[in-house]
């Protein structure tokens, strides 16, 4: 086993910047999830770890050694893509012998490893099938069996699933933290999928246009955003944005026009410098559903209803704009009806409209 550390990493393409200046560690043993959009650099970056890249700029360590200029066979690191790739003229056996016959390990010491993963993995009875008989979670146990039979000190996993279903896909997530926790190998993983982030992830690494955001715990990314970016994409369904004005007069208030939030004198001092314009950040399940109106209640008009069984996503319209609250249980509302809202002012954001960074 042995930490990764990646220190000032640069990659351009022609003149397309794909990661710049990325720095980040993943501990021994650690599980690292790196999160982003399309595009944001964190398949690049697992490239470059895995040197499928050569970087323009900046250091790879693996355990301590500096790996940039080691080809990817010397790295000691096992990568499962995204399609698995797996050989189809060859049984599940097969492939997952391939990397030991690669060495010329004795044939004996193969096959003992071979089963143990296939134990490991519950795919005992599929050595003998080929690829195009298995289903996609099959073929993707494979693909693991493949990355852990060689006993590497790291894992790099590409949004491994990814082409799985949605049943599958949940029962997976479980499976891969399960078997990266028995086994302690030190673990890369790419997804664009926040909630895959949140529940696998020890730490999680999120990128935006080729650079590092945040680097912190799924708890730390959600209460402590850094900024309207990392708070917009942690969380199911995204945060809320109002544009708003700092008013402070006898009171402290948020002025959004269509509605005004008293603020505790507590923040009072959190925001003596703050800027007069800014953005006022809450998650859907701190909006309250209120049984009518009162002073300080914000109105609303109900655009869609999504229930989802356990809770109900209100869509609802603030002037020209659509925003959602989580309500918990079914809730007896139409398209249309006027509501009453409270958000929850101890658990509200502030951001600079124009830098995006946190202020509260």
């Amino acid at each position: 086993m042995a930490r990764v550390a990646v220190r000032g990493l640069t990659k351009r393409f022609g003149r397309t910047v794909a990661v710049e200046d990325v720095t980040f560690e993943v501990r021994d043993g650690e599980f690292v999830v790196l999160l982003g959009p399309s595009g944001s650099g964190k398949t690049t970056t697992l490239k470059l770890i895995a040197g499928l890249l050569k970087p323009d700029r900046g250091e790879i360590w693996i355990g301590d050694r500096l790996v940039n200029d080691l080809p990817p066979k010397d790295r000691d690191v096992a990568m499962v893509f995204q399609n698995y790739a797996l050989y189809p003229h060859m049984t599940a056996y097969e492939n997952i012998a391939f990397p030991l016959k690669i060495r010329r390990l004795p044939k004996e010491e193969i096959d003992r490893r071979v089963r143990e993963v296939a134990k490991l993995l519950r795919i005992e009875d599929l050595l003998d099938k080929y690829p195009s008989q298995l289903s996609g979670g099959q073929q993707q146990r494979v693909a693991l069996g493949r990355a852990i039979v060689r006993e590497p000190k790291v894992f790099l996993l590409d949004e491994p699933l990814s082409n799985l279903d949605a049943k599958l896909r949940v029962y997976m997530r479980a499976e891969l933290k399960s078997l990266q926790r028995r086994l302690r190998v030190t673990t890369v993983y790419v997804t664009h999928d926040q909630v895959e982030a949140m529940t696998m992830a020890d730490r999680i690494v999120v990128f935006n246009e080729g650079r590092v955001q945040q680097i912190g715990t799924p708890s730390e990314l959600y209460n402590r955003p850094s900024n309207t970016f990392v708070a917009s994409f942690i969380g199911s369904p995204p945060m809320n944005f109002f544009e708003v004005s700092l008013v402070r007069r006898e009171e402290l208030y948020l002025d959004a026009g269509y509605f005004k939030l008293k603020l505790p004198a507590k923040y009072g001092d959190l925001l003596r410098d703050a800027p007069s314009e800014l953005l006022l950040g809450v998650r859907p399940e701190h909006i309250k559903l209120l049984p009518g109106r009162h002073e300080e209640a914000v109105e609303a008009e109900v655009y869609v209803i999504e229930p989802l069984g356990s809770e109900t996503i209100v869509d609802f319209k603030v002037g020209d704009n659509v925003y959602k609250l989580k309500y918990p249980g079914e809730v007896a509302l139409r398209p249309g009806d006027k509501i009453y809202l409270e958000f929850d002012v101890d658990k509200i954001y502030l951001f600079d409209k124009e830098s995006g960074k946190t202020l509260l």
